[in-house]
């Protein structure tokens, strides 16, 4: 928010469990009561029964839909977007817990710009956004950029396809700065100008086609990095006494990798290297997260 605020949520999103789950009579030791908001965890341990439950601000239950995820969780920030924030949204959770699915889709392809019932929060959130300007007549100007973390090193995923014969280990890593204005920026990073939805899908394809995947025992193509889908919105507006004025919003859409139990997940050499990054990358996401919550005087950001 404006002034350096931070307005943060937690919504639980279960998912139901799959045909091969069921079959082997997997016990359900998950239950959720989305009225009370709680998710109640059953645990035998010593053969003494431990439930524990736990509160979110928000719980979606198994059968929840894409689009009640998105009325709920995204269509707030889209108009805080507009108004001239910058709103991030991320799914995190274990491997296999469907955060691509949350976030991009389940694959479904749009149809005459009508969106799949399965289409996640990042498409969903760009047709509002062009619905909510194409209503107003607004006279605006829109970049996105799609930024990889793997390993601790950033990719641009839309950045042109370098050539076969190209040495790898010449290319500088990307690198993070601080712009002056108390923000970040990623130097040499590609933005793309874009005047409709049906371009931000083609490149939101283009870009996930080239992060990094590969199958764990719990995920047969499970996304092994981080990725930020970045929307950068500009406005004009004219204000009561006719002086111009521009708006500028930044929405920022966060699919992260999955945090892993490396042996559960059947990770070795250097997929278990990987796993461990990830789990480090995302204890630091979680202790920004809980200063943040607590106004602490020191953020550990990283």
């Amino acid at each position: 928010g404006g002034g350096g605020g931070v307005n943060i949520q937690v919504l639980l999103r279960c998912r139901p469990l799959s045909k091969e789950e069921l079959s082997i009579n997997t016990p359900v030791v998950i239950t959720c009561n989305e009225q009370r908001r709680e998710v109640s965890a059953a645990q035998n341990i010593a053969n003494k029964q431990i439930d524990r439950t736990f509160v979110f601000d928000k719980v979606f239950g198994p059968k929840s839909k894409q689009q009640d995820v998105f009325n709920h969780a995204v269509v707030p920030l889209v108009g805080e977007v507009l108004d001239g924030y910058n709103c991030t949204i991320f799914a995190y959770g274990q491997t296999g817990t469907g955060k691509t699915y949350t976030m991009e889709g389940g694959g479904g392809k749009t149809q005459d710009g009508e969106l799949p019932s399965d289409a996640g929060v990042i498409p969903r959130a760009v047709k509002r956004i062009f619905d909510i300007l194409e209503a107003q007549s607004a006279e605006y100007s829109m970049k996105v950029s799609f930024l990889e973390l793997y390993n601790e090193e950033l990719t641009d995923l839309l950045a042109p396809d370098e050539s076969k014969f190209s040495d790898d280990k010449s290319k500088k890593p990307m690198a993070l700065m601080e712009d002056g204005k108390g923000g970040v920026f990623v130097r040499g990073l590609e933005e793309e100008v874009v005047s409709s939805a049906s371009e931000i899908y083609k490149i939101l394809e283009r870009g996930s086609g080239k992060r990094k995947t590969a199958e764990t025992l719990l995920n047969k193509q499970s996304s092994r990095s981080h990725s930020i889908f970045s929307i950068t919105i500009h406005i004009k507006e004219c204000t009561p006494e006719g002086e111009e004025m521009i708006k500028c919003g930044k929405l920022n859409l966060v699919d992260l990798a999955g945090s892993e139990n490396i042996s559960r997940s059947g990770a070795r050499d250097g997929r278990a290297r990987e796993a461990g990054e990830i789990n480090k990358s995302l204890l630091t996401l979680g202790r920004v997260i809980n200063t943040l919550v607590e106004h602490s005087g020191h953020i550990p950001y990283r």
